[in-house]
């Protein structure tokens, strides 16, 4: 939903309705996974994607009648019996995509979401999408760790809800729900999906060298906040390193260290260490090493590799620390250039994140996407 956040931000300012698609649920290969989101203004303007193209036109047809009558919908997309390229996934997943009105009367919180959202604050919107009662179905919370404001129906509900959505905001996933109506845990007939807004994950580049240039504008297109960090002033610059969030001059394992104390590095946060000489390598990775982080990679060559080791290993890191590193880093795509590496580091990150083994699909059987199985909203 990140990807359509702004232009519902300014429809919503002018005064104008809009509808609303959400992916709330998938099963088996999916193409995209759960808070996917694809707007529809009333001229006709299209932002975003539930399907990378499958099913767009059948949701663009359904939004165009929820933006007039306000009555929201959860259409099922799967492969359709009579032609699997009419309104189905040609892919064979199926997707549960939640269509609803949004305009002032409709959300009066939207403001507030869009205020933590653009502060780096975690908050959630948990939607009824379906209900024995139809006049429940559309009903919102929106949820921070601290406090929640909507209503869902009653007060059962709304602990209910409130609860388990602050138990998917610390987590950072979204996901549905299920309860009884009057939101009982036990029972079944209500679905709520809740859509998780989490600050963007962190990615820390050590050392001010061309490659972290390219690392720079790689990590910002995948959605990471970027920084960039290394004690050499005159090479760590905002006019060397424009695609990075911020250019921090300092020892590379004392800012770490800080940043870590200040609770703004996480179980999200991907660190690439670039530099390659010891002086620098070995504090930093001392730090990295013995935190709760999603990747650390390092650069430099085998020879590289082993004196890092070793060095490692007489400043007391342990095996199982050093097991989770990623060097010599990245994965074996050929790459030469500065880009071409960056590549390589990303799709060791993406393949890590996502369990891929990062080969060739052409040479592996299977489902293609990370996320078929079980129902998203049945992995609690």
């Amino acid at each position: 939903m990140r990807e359509v956040l702004d232009e519902l931000d300014r429809r919503y300012r002018d005064g104008e309705p809009v509808a609303l698609g959400t992916v709330v649920s998938t099963f088996r290969s999916a193409p995209r996974g759960p808070g996917a989101s694809m707007l529809v203004a009333a001229d006709g303007t299209v932002t975003g994607s539930v399907s990378g193209g499958c099913v767009e036109g059948a949701v663009y047809e359904l939004a165009q009648d929820v933006i007039g009558d306000g009555v929201p919908v959860l259409q099922r997309y799967g492969v359709s019996d009579d032609d699997a390229f009419s309104v189905g996934l040609t892919c064979g997943g199926i997707i549960d995509v939640f269509v609803e009105r949004i305009d002032e009367p409709s959300f009066p919180a939207f403001p507030a979401l869009m205020d933590s959202v653009r502060a780096g604050e975690p908050v959630a919107v948990a939607t009824v999408t379906e209900h024995p009662d139809a006049g429940t179905v559309g009903r919102r919370l929106v949820v921070w760790p601290d406090r929640a404001d909507g209503e869902l129906g009653s007060d059962r509900m709304n602990e209910a809800v409130t609860d388990d959505a602050r138990g998917l905001l610390d987590v950072g996933r979204s996901g549905t729900l299920h309860y009884g109506p009057d939101g009982q845990r036990r029972g079944e007939g209500m679905s709520v999906f809740v859509n998780v807004f989490q600050p963007p994950p962190r990615m820390l580049v050590f050392g001010a060298i061309d490659f972290a240039a390219a690392m720079a504008k790689l990590g910002s297109f995948l959605g990471y906040r970027v920084t960039v960090c290394d004690a050499r002033g005159v090479f760590a610059t905002t006019a060397r390193f424009p695609a990075a969030d911020e250019v921090v001059v300092d020892w590379p394992h004392r800012y770490l260290a800080a940043e870590a104390e200040a609770g703004r590095v996480d179980s999200r946060t991907v660190v690439a260490v670039l530099t390659h000489d010891p002086k620098f390598d070995v504090p930093l990775l001392e730090v990295a090493l013995r935190m709760d982080l999603a990747y650390v990679g390092a650069m430099g060559s085998r020879r590289t590799h082993d004196d890092r080791l070793a060095r490692l290993r007489e400043a007391g890191v342990g095996e199982d620390e050093i097991a989770r590193l990623s060097s010599p880093i990245g994965l074996d795509l050929g790459a030469r250039t500065p880009e071409e590496t960056a590549v390589s580091i990303a799709a060791e990150i993406i393949a890590l994140r996502w369990g891929g083994r990062g080969e060739r699909l052409t040479r592996t059987e299977g489902p293609i996407h990370g996320h078929e199985g079980a129902p998203a909203g049945h992995r609690d």
